[in-house]
Protein backbone atom coordinates (compact mmCIF):
# COMPACT_ATOMS: atom_id res chain seq x y z
CA UNK A 1 0.00 0.00 0.00
CA UNK A 2 1.34 2.96 -0.52
CA UNK A 3 0.61 5.51 -1.55
CA UNK A 4 2.40 4.13 -4.61
CA UNK A 5 4.89 5.61 -6.91
CA UNK A 6 7.51 2.93 -7.35
CA UNK A 7 6.49 -0.70 -8.02
CA UNK A 8 8.14 -4.11 -8.63
CA UNK A 9 7.78 -8.32 -9.63
CA UNK A 10 5.77 -11.55 -8.36
CA UNK A 11 5.91 -13.72 -5.27
CA UNK A 12 3.25 -15.79 -3.53
CA UNK A 13 3.09 -16.37 0.22
CA UNK A 14 0.70 -18.76 1.93
CA UNK A 15 -1.69 -16.60 3.97
CA UNK A 16 -1.37 -16.90 7.74
CA UNK A 17 -2.81 -14.87 10.56
CA UNK A 18 -2.15 -14.95 14.27
CA UNK A 19 -3.92 -12.96 16.95
CA UNK A 20 -2.44 -11.93 20.30
CA UNK A 21 -4.53 -10.38 23.03
CA UNK A 22 -3.17 -7.50 25.00
CA UNK A 23 -4.99 -5.49 27.68
CA UNK A 24 -7.14 -3.50 27.40
CA UNK A 25 -8.77 -5.90 24.93
CA UNK A 26 -6.65 -4.91 21.92
CA UNK A 27 -6.05 -7.47 19.18
CA UNK A 28 -2.75 -7.32 17.33
CA UNK A 29 -2.38 -9.30 14.10
CA UNK A 30 0.61 -10.52 12.19
CA UNK A 31 -0.90 -10.19 8.77
CA UNK A 32 1.02 -11.97 6.09
CA UNK A 33 -2.50 -12.82 4.96
CA UNK A 34 -3.26 -9.22 4.18
CA UNK A 35 0.05 -8.83 2.46
CA UNK A 36 0.40 -12.21 0.77
CA UNK A 37 -1.96 -11.74 -2.12
CA UNK A 38 -1.73 -7.99 -1.80
CA UNK A 39 2.05 -8.13 -1.90
CA UNK A 40 1.94 -10.34 -4.98
CA UNK A 41 -0.33 -7.74 -6.56
CA UNK A 42 1.98 -4.87 -5.58
CA UNK A 43 4.76 -6.59 -7.49
CA UNK A 44 2.69 -7.02 -10.67
CA UNK A 45 2.18 -3.27 -11.08
CA UNK A 46 4.42 -1.25 -13.35
CA UNK A 47 6.77 -4.10 -14.28
CA UNK A 48 6.51 -3.02 -17.93
CA UNK A 49 7.84 0.52 -17.61
CA UNK A 50 11.56 1.32 -17.88
CA UNK A 51 13.03 1.76 -14.41
CA UNK A 52 14.82 4.98 -15.30
CA UNK A 53 11.61 6.60 -16.50
CA UNK A 54 9.72 5.42 -13.43
CA UNK A 55 12.44 6.78 -11.15
CA UNK A 56 12.36 10.13 -12.94
CA UNK A 57 8.60 10.39 -12.40
CA UNK A 58 9.02 9.42 -8.76
CA UNK A 59 11.64 12.12 -8.16
CA UNK A 60 9.49 14.76 -9.88
CA UNK A 61 6.55 13.87 -7.66
CA UNK A 62 8.59 14.12 -4.50
CA UNK A 63 9.85 17.53 -5.68
CA UNK A 64 6.25 18.70 -6.18
CA UNK A 65 5.21 17.37 -2.76
CA UNK A 66 8.19 19.03 -1.04
CA UNK A 67 7.40 22.39 -2.60
CA UNK A 68 3.77 22.10 -1.55
CA UNK A 69 4.42 21.19 2.10
CA UNK A 70 7.13 23.86 2.41
CA UNK A 71 4.67 26.48 1.16
CA UNK A 72 2.14 25.29 3.73
CA UNK A 73 4.37 24.70 6.75
CA UNK A 74 7.78 26.26 6.14
CA UNK A 75 11.24 24.86 5.30
CA UNK A 76 12.22 23.67 8.80
CA UNK A 77 11.51 19.93 9.18
CA UNK A 78 11.65 20.29 12.98
CA UNK A 79 8.61 22.54 12.76
CA UNK A 80 6.98 20.93 9.70
CA UNK A 81 6.18 17.26 10.33
CA UNK A 82 4.92 16.67 6.79
CA UNK A 83 8.23 17.90 5.40
CA UNK A 84 10.16 15.72 7.85
CA UNK A 85 8.24 12.63 6.64
CA UNK A 86 8.89 13.53 3.01
CA UNK A 87 12.62 14.09 3.56
CA UNK A 88 12.85 10.72 5.27
CA UNK A 89 11.18 9.03 2.30
CA UNK A 90 13.51 10.88 -0.08
CA UNK A 91 16.54 9.57 1.78
CA UNK A 92 15.22 6.01 1.64
CA UNK A 93 14.60 6.40 -2.11
CA UNK A 94 18.15 7.75 -2.60
CA UNK A 95 16.91 11.00 -4.10
CA UNK A 96 19.94 13.29 -4.55
CA UNK A 97 20.45 15.80 -1.74
CA UNK A 98 20.97 18.59 -4.28
CA UNK A 99 17.55 17.87 -5.81
CA UNK A 100 15.89 18.14 -2.41
CA UNK A 101 17.73 21.36 -1.52
CA UNK A 102 16.83 22.94 -4.87
CA UNK A 103 13.17 22.03 -4.37
CA UNK A 104 13.12 23.77 -0.98
CA UNK A 105 15.11 26.77 -2.23
CA UNK A 106 12.86 27.34 -5.25
CA UNK A 107 9.55 27.19 -3.41
CA UNK A 108 8.83 30.89 -3.96
CA UNK A 109 9.05 30.40 -7.74
CA UNK A 110 6.68 27.43 -7.70
CA UNK A 111 3.07 27.77 -8.82
CA UNK A 112 0.31 27.56 -6.25
CA UNK A 113 -0.79 23.91 -6.13
CA UNK A 114 -3.87 22.12 -4.79
CA UNK A 115 -3.78 18.60 -3.37
CA UNK A 116 -6.92 16.66 -4.34
CA UNK A 117 -8.24 13.11 -4.00
CA UNK A 118 -10.26 11.44 -6.77
CA UNK A 119 -12.30 8.34 -5.94
CA UNK A 120 -12.62 5.70 -8.63
CA UNK A 121 -13.74 2.16 -9.43
CA UNK A 122 -11.86 -0.12 -11.79
CA UNK A 123 -13.22 -2.93 -14.00
CA UNK A 124 -14.09 -5.81 -11.71
CA UNK A 125 -15.19 -3.52 -8.91
CA UNK A 126 -11.90 -2.74 -7.16
CA UNK A 127 -11.52 0.72 -5.66
CA UNK A 128 -8.90 3.40 -6.24
CA UNK A 129 -7.96 6.57 -4.41
CA UNK A 130 -5.98 8.85 -6.72
CA UNK A 131 -4.09 11.71 -5.09
CA UNK A 132 -3.12 14.59 -7.37
CA UNK A 133 -1.13 17.77 -6.93
CA UNK A 134 -2.18 20.32 -9.50
CA UNK A 135 -2.37 23.97 -10.48
CA UNK A 136 -5.52 23.25 -12.52
CA UNK A 137 -8.08 20.96 -10.86
CA UNK A 138 -10.41 20.95 -13.88
CA UNK A 139 -7.64 19.75 -16.20
CA UNK A 140 -6.51 17.08 -13.74
CA UNK A 141 -10.04 15.73 -13.27
CA UNK A 142 -10.54 15.56 -17.04
CA UNK A 143 -7.19 13.75 -17.49
CA UNK A 144 -7.95 11.22 -14.74
CA UNK A 145 -11.50 10.62 -16.02
CA UNK A 146 -10.19 10.07 -19.57
CA UNK A 147 -7.56 7.52 -18.42
CA UNK A 148 -10.13 5.66 -16.34
CA UNK A 149 -12.62 5.57 -19.22
CA UNK A 150 -10.04 4.23 -21.70
CA UNK A 151 -9.18 1.41 -19.28
CA UNK A 152 -12.68 0.37 -18.22
CA UNK A 153 -12.85 2.41 -15.01
CA UNK A 154 -14.80 5.42 -13.80
CA UNK A 155 -14.85 8.10 -11.15
CA UNK A 156 -17.00 6.80 -8.30
CA UNK A 157 -17.97 8.65 -5.14
CA UNK A 158 -17.92 6.59 -1.97
CA UNK A 159 -14.64 4.72 -2.53
CA UNK A 160 -13.00 6.70 0.27
CA UNK A 161 -15.35 5.16 2.84
CA UNK A 162 -13.79 1.76 2.13
CA UNK A 163 -10.39 2.96 3.39
CA UNK A 164 -9.15 3.98 6.82
CA UNK A 165 -6.48 6.65 7.16
CA UNK A 166 -3.84 5.13 9.42
CA UNK A 167 -0.35 5.79 10.60
CA UNK A 168 2.17 3.39 9.04
CA UNK A 169 5.72 2.87 10.33
CA UNK A 170 7.98 0.76 8.09
CA UNK A 171 11.07 -1.04 9.41
CA UNK A 172 13.39 -3.71 7.93
CA UNK A 173 12.13 -7.25 8.52
CA UNK A 174 15.38 -9.18 8.20
CA UNK A 175 16.00 -11.57 11.10
CA UNK A 176 12.72 -10.65 12.81
CA UNK A 177 10.59 -13.71 13.58
CA UNK A 178 6.80 -13.69 13.47
CA UNK A 179 6.60 -13.93 17.26
CA UNK A 180 9.06 -11.06 17.69
CA UNK A 181 7.10 -8.91 15.21
CA UNK A 182 3.98 -9.41 17.31
CA UNK A 183 5.87 -8.57 20.49
CA UNK A 184 7.20 -5.38 18.92
CA UNK A 185 3.71 -4.35 17.80
CA UNK A 186 2.30 -4.88 21.29
CA UNK A 187 5.17 -3.08 23.02
CA UNK A 188 5.06 -0.15 20.58
CA UNK A 189 1.27 0.25 20.79
CA UNK A 190 0.52 -0.65 17.15
CA UNK A 191 -2.82 -2.09 16.05
CA UNK A 192 -1.45 -4.47 13.40
CA UNK A 193 1.83 -5.55 11.87
CA UNK A 194 2.10 -6.69 8.25
CA UNK A 195 4.84 -8.67 6.58
CA UNK A 196 5.70 -7.41 3.10
CA UNK A 197 8.67 -6.75 0.81
CA UNK A 198 10.48 -3.73 -0.57
CA UNK A 199 9.13 -3.10 -4.05
CA UNK A 200 12.60 -2.55 -5.52
CA UNK A 201 15.02 -5.03 -3.91
CA UNK A 202 12.49 -7.51 -2.40
CA UNK A 203 14.03 -7.16 1.08
CA UNK A 204 11.57 -8.14 3.84
CA UNK A 205 9.78 -5.28 5.58
CA UNK A 206 7.42 -4.91 8.52
CA UNK A 207 4.61 -2.34 8.42
CA UNK A 208 3.28 -1.33 11.82
CA UNK A 209 -0.25 0.07 11.54
CA UNK A 210 -1.57 2.46 14.17
CA UNK A 211 -4.02 5.26 14.76
CA UNK A 212 -2.88 8.48 13.11
CA UNK A 213 -2.77 10.22 16.48
CA UNK A 214 -0.32 7.58 17.75
CA UNK A 215 2.08 7.69 14.79
CA UNK A 216 4.89 9.63 16.47
CA UNK A 217 4.60 7.61 19.67
CA UNK A 218 4.68 4.25 17.85
CA UNK A 219 7.64 5.36 15.78
CA UNK A 220 9.54 6.53 18.86
CA UNK A 221 8.74 3.27 20.68
CA UNK A 222 10.02 1.15 17.80
CA UNK A 223 13.24 3.16 17.69
CA UNK A 224 13.67 2.67 21.45
CA UNK A 225 13.19 -1.07 20.86
CA UNK A 226 16.15 -1.02 18.47
CA UNK A 227 14.32 -0.92 15.13
CA UNK A 228 15.59 1.27 12.29
CA UNK A 229 12.62 3.22 10.96
CA UNK A 230 12.64 3.53 7.16
CA UNK A 231 9.54 5.70 6.94
CA UNK A 232 6.52 6.83 8.92
CA UNK A 233 3.51 8.49 7.34
CA UNK A 234 -0.25 8.50 7.02
CA UNK A 235 -1.66 6.09 4.44
CA UNK A 236 -5.06 4.92 3.27
CA UNK A 237 -5.42 1.30 4.35
CA UNK A 238 -8.28 -0.70 2.73
CA UNK A 239 -10.93 -2.11 5.06
CA UNK A 240 -11.42 -5.14 2.78
CA UNK A 241 -9.43 -6.51 -0.14
CA UNK A 242 -10.95 -7.64 -3.44
CA UNK A 243 -9.34 -10.77 -4.97
CA UNK A 244 -8.63 -10.61 -8.72
CA UNK A 245 -7.43 -13.33 -11.09
CA UNK A 246 -4.36 -12.98 -13.30
CA UNK A 247 -6.21 -11.50 -16.26
CA UNK A 248 -7.94 -8.94 -14.05
CA UNK A 249 -4.61 -8.09 -12.39
CA UNK A 250 -3.01 -7.38 -15.75
CA UNK A 251 -5.88 -5.05 -16.67
CA UNK A 252 -5.62 -3.33 -13.28
CA UNK A 253 -1.87 -2.96 -13.74
CA UNK A 254 -2.38 -1.29 -17.13
CA UNK A 255 -4.88 1.16 -15.63
CA UNK A 256 -2.69 2.07 -12.67
CA UNK A 257 0.36 2.43 -14.89
CA UNK A 258 -1.56 4.82 -17.15
CA UNK A 259 -2.69 6.84 -14.13
CA UNK A 260 0.86 6.96 -12.78
CA UNK A 261 2.05 8.38 -16.10
CA UNK A 262 -0.25 11.36 -15.57
CA UNK A 263 2.03 14.22 -14.43
CA UNK A 264 -0.40 15.43 -11.75
CA UNK A 265 -0.85 12.05 -10.02
CA UNK A 266 1.40 11.64 -6.97
CA UNK A 267 0.00 8.57 -5.17
CA UNK A 268 -2.55 5.83 -5.75
CA UNK A 269 -4.13 3.45 -3.24
CA UNK A 270 -6.19 0.35 -4.07
CA UNK A 271 -7.97 -2.54 -2.36
CA UNK A 272 -6.72 -5.23 -4.75
CA UNK A 273 -5.53 -8.67 -3.71
CA UNK A 274 -4.09 -11.29 -6.05
CA UNK A 275 -5.77 -14.69 -5.93
CA UNK A 276 -3.19 -17.12 -4.50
Amino acid sequence: MAGRVVLGAIRTVRPIERVWRCPPYRAVHLSSALCAGHNKWSKVKHIKGPKDAARGRMINRFVMLIKNVVKEGGPNPDMNLNLAHLLEQCRNKNIPKATIENAIKNVEKAKSMSQLMFEARGPGGYLLLIEVLTDNSTRSKQDVRSILSKNGGMLSEGALFNFNKKGVVVVPGQNVTADRALELAIEAGAEDVQETEDEEDEAPLLRFICDNADLREVRASLEELGMKVMSSDSEFVPRDLLPLDQEQLEAASALIEALSDCPDVVRIWDNIQALS
